[in-house]
């Protein structure tokens, strides 16, 4: 349940200019409101399931977005019900929509979305109604340009140096043909996000989430608590850490508190959490994490 310092889950992802939402819980468009981005031109929006604490939110994104000139479509990616969901919200409450909507269900494990630079792909999880995980990651970049190579192979600089950092070969100014790997460093990877909530606990988690540099996880209850969480199929804070270190990512920032805890509460979560994972964190409402490249 919302709580008066604690909205339901949602996650707002931005990278360069896209925007992607994971969840929109009843109030998410009040913690977008207060956030200094164009959260108005969220390209997509990924829903774990069709609880009503992760969609009760997605009307109001809605129509709050059609306030504004949109001719690009907003997708909906998510399991069964969720095209049935919007499609029913838009009738019921005569919805204003001036830009395209598009809904498509999924059926995990498969990729959702997919552009010239990533890749959105879902995985099963296991909870009281069919449930994904997301997981965003950026394909490796290009080495970096050494310009003194360019030069000393005759390729001077102007346009010829675009079409090498391109993948293009070029002909020098001698005639000779220079190709990209000669003036080009090692790939350098990309970046991995992931989002798993409302799901028992599964080692195969950790193989899909591998190597992410944030880990967004839900840590419902401490893990004392253990019996609870399975009988509602949610995780430990504990379990939560557990996958973070097994799955060798960077960072982990918990999410989805049983509303049992306080905000001074959560700091036994946290606890839990590091015991199997110190680099677990608690995330908080309109908390803004940088995710930066690593060379």
């Amino acid at each position: 349940m919302p709580l008066p310092y604690r909205h339901l889950t949602s996650v707002l992802l931005r990278r360069d200019g896209d925007l992607f939402l994971f969840d929109g819980g009843e109030g998410t468009q009040v913690s977008l409101r207060r956030l200094n981005l164009k959260w108005k031109k969220i390209n997509a929006i990924f829903v774990s399931h069709t609880h009503a604490d992760h969609v009760t939110g997605l009307p109001g994104i809605m129509m709050l977005s059609a306030q504004v000139e949109r001719k690009e479509p907003l997708y909906i990616y998510g399991p069964p019900k969720v095209a049935e969901y919007i499609e029913t919200s838009r009738k019921v409450l005569d919805m204003y929509i001036n830009y395209p909507v598009v809904v498509k269900e999924i059926a995990a494990p498969c990729v959702v979305h997919e552009e010239k630079e990533f890749r959105v792909r879902a995985f099963p999880l296991r909870h009281t109604k069919t449930c994904v995980g997301y997981v965003l990651e950026e394909f490796d970049r290009p080495g970096e340009f050494n310009p003194d190579a360019a030069m000393e192979l005759g390729v001077p600089r102007g346009p010829l140096w675009s079409k090498l950092q391109g993948g293009e070969e070029v002909r020098a100014e001698n005639g000779d043909i220079v190709r990209p790997e000669q003036v080009m460093g090692a790939k350098r990877s990309g970046r991995k996000f992931s989002y798993v909530t409302d799901t028992l606990y599964s080692p195969s988690i950790a193989q899909e989430v591998s190597g992410s540099d944030l880990l967004v996880c839900e840590a419902m209850f401490e893990h004392g608590l253990l019996d609870q969480a399975i009988e509602k199929k949610h995780m430990t804070a504990r379990q939560a850490g557990t996958i973070a270190r097994d799955a060798c990512v960077k960072r982990m920032a918990m999410i989805h508190y049983s509303p049992r805890y306080t905000d001074r509460e959560l700091f036994a979560l946290e606890a839990d959490a590091r015991e199997v994972f110190p680099a677990a964190m608690l995330s908080r409402d309109r908390m803004k994490i940088e995710i930066p490249y690593v060379d």
